[in-house]
């Protein structure tokens, strides 16, 4: 996917994180960019928007997540 991670995006984790009891597919928030768009703070809230984790994380780790369509030409 060639989206350009921005401040806010919902994203889902695209790997297993057992160590820290994260799994693919579990959605977070990207709070902070890191080197130069090279990493990205994300924050994992439960239903009542309490934090049960942040971390930094590569692009290659998450997708952001789209709830309208999306023009252009996206690759899978």
């Amino acid at each position: 996917m060639t989206d350009i991670i921005k401040l806010l995006d919902v994203v889902a984790l695209t790997v297993n994180l057992p160590e820290l009891n994260l799994w693919r597919g579990q959605v977070g928030t990207v709070v902070e960019i890191l080197a130069d768009d090279r990493a990205f703070e994300v924050e994992f809230s439960d239903r009542s928007g309490r934090t049960y984790e942040s971390l930094g994380l590569r692009p290659d780790q998450i997708m952001v997540l789209h709830f309208e369509p999306v023009s252009g030409d996206v690759a899978a």
